[in-house]
């Protein structure tokens, strides 16, 4: 009996309730934790669909990193919840947001079932010179080869909505440490695992970095995991949070779009287009690249998690 079509229709359902109940629940800590379930069950679902490079990543950030990022503004927002629990919109008003919710679906619903059979696709395109690459994981050329300014573009969106997020500081703030200062519980449970997971972390993320340009892998999924690490030493109370005036985190921040756009303009006069590789250096260049940005990446997350900056720099 092939289980497959009862695993893939019982995946859809849940995603679809735990969807529902994230909208419909009206405590906000609640629905921050379906939104976070609702992120790993989508994870799973890429998982169903053979594309494991889509899946890690929603698995850190939908379900990892702006879990923990809502969570905190879960929890910032508490003393106000109590304030505005009793206020609801209009019957229009949600009548209005559910009947754009529903054209958006079917709008969606609409455009999917009528593409052309077979899709319009660049796959054969890919396939063709990808070998031009030295690289194994499509996903990986398409990103850093085939449309490497979007993923420039990305990686400076990064870093911009960081400093929106550092604007929000006040002034006498302004340079200080973002969040609070975690004190350390020498023999506290978080304590143990900011010392256990770490080194493990690390590891996995080198690994996970390094094998991205033949399977699914890469910087983001590296860079996630080293953030991850970084906040549970920090939580723990086993490190404190950068002053975010010093030279080297401005360094950290920029370090991956900076090397990306000077292998992008050097291939100007080495391989006649911006963003172009010379033949036989793609690779190492792709590599090069891809650790700078898992850097930058790694901080820039941390820091967008921990929010702007709140106390002076010696506190």
């Amino acid at each position: 009996m092939n289980m497959a079509p009862l695993v893939d229709g019982s995946l859809v359902v849940l995603i679809l309730a735990v969807a529902i109940w994230t909208i419909a629940v009206r405590d906000s800590f609640a629905a921050v934790v379906g939104y976070a379930i609702y992120g790993l069950m989508l994870a799973l679902a890429w998982v169903r669909l053979a594309a494991i490079d889509a899946a890690l990543t929603e698995a850190a950030i939908g379900g990892g990193l702006t879990g923990v990022l809502l969570i905190r503004a879960a929890v910032r927002l508490r003393p106000t919840e109590s304030v505005v629990a009793g206020d609801s919109p209009a019957w229009f008003v949600k009548a209005l947001a559910a009947v754009l919710a529903g054209a958006v679906s079917l709008a969606l619903a609409v455009v999917v079932l009528t593409l052309p059979e077979p899709a319009p696709t660049l796959a054969p395109q890919v396939a063709e010179h990808i070998a031009s690459t030295g690289l194994g994981n499509a996903v990986t050329a398409v990103l850093l080869a085939f449309r490497a300014t979007d993923t420039l573009l990305e990686a400076v969106v990064l870093v911009f909505a960081l400093i929106a997020v550092w604007s929000l500081a006040p002034d006498r703030f302004w340079g200080g440490r973002p969040g609070q200062h975690y004190h350390l519980e020498a023999n506290g449970m978080l304590a143990y695992l900011a010392r256990l997971l770490p080194p493990l972390g690390i590891v996995v993320a080198i690994y996970v970095f390094w094998v991205g340009a033949d399977l699914p892998g890469g910087k983001f999924q590296a860079g996630t995991l080293l953030a991850a690490m970084w906040l549970l030493a920090i939580m723990a109370g086993l490190t404190d949070v950068p002053e975010v005036r010093l030279v080297w985190v401005r360094i950290a921040l920029v370090t991956g779009s900076a090397v990306f756009l000077i292998i992008g303009f050097a291939g100007v006069p080495f391989a006649g287009a911006f963003l172009a590789y010379p033949e036989g250096y793609a690779k190492p260049l792709i590599l090069i690249i891809e650790a700078a940005s898992m850097l930058s990446i790694a901080v820039t997350l941390a820091l967008l998690v921990l929010g702007p900056p709140e106390r002076r720099g010696q506190s």
